[in-house]
């Protein structure tokens, strides 16, 4: 996979969340750790139970000092309805344009389907991890729950 990599400095950026809300990622990693995982479509099978696994491990993720935020090109409109449907307690964003996407260079799969990866990012900015599976959706929340267990990568 090519784009952000783990001890890269996370881009920053600005998008709406599901309330129209805009959120900045600096603002976040400045006090928390952040775990960013895009995905392909609200409402969607393997979005669902991806959803559903962060949403399972939420206390875990809170109790390391970690924001959950999702991110799919769909509209803030369809956020608002996927948070509610799936009892989402984490901030979804709206990247319509796929311009972050474009940012962390997340790739699509078979050329078409946008990728599902996970970036692990800690306070300061610095990327932790990285996982990318499209087919293993629920292993992307262990992923980085294990990735908050272990000390974070050293600087060169």
């Amino acid at each position: 996979m090519s784009g952000v990599r783990a001890g890269d400095a996370a881009p920053d950026f600005t998008l709406p969340d599901q309330r129209g809300r805009l959120v900045r990622l600096g603002e976040l990693t400045d006090k928390k750790n952040v775990v960013l995982y895009f995905y392909p479509k609200d409402g969607t099978p393997g979005c669902r139970l991806e959803a559903r696994a962060f949403r399972d491990a939420y206390d875990a993720f809170t109790a390391a000092d970690t924001e959950v935020i999702g991110v799919s090109s769909d509209s803030v409109k369809s956020h608002e309805r996927f948070a509610v449907n799936e009892r989402l307690p984490f901030v979804l964003l709206s990247d319509r344009d796929g311009a972050v996407r474009d940012l962390y260079g997340v790739e699509r799969t078979l050329g078409i389907l946008p990728g599902r990866v996970t970036y692990v990012i800690g306070r300061g900015g610095i990327v932790r991890h990285v996982y990318s599976s499209q087919l293993r959706a629920t292993q992307h929340s262990r992923e980085a729950l294990q990735s908050l267990s272990a000390p974070p990568p050293s600087q060169p």
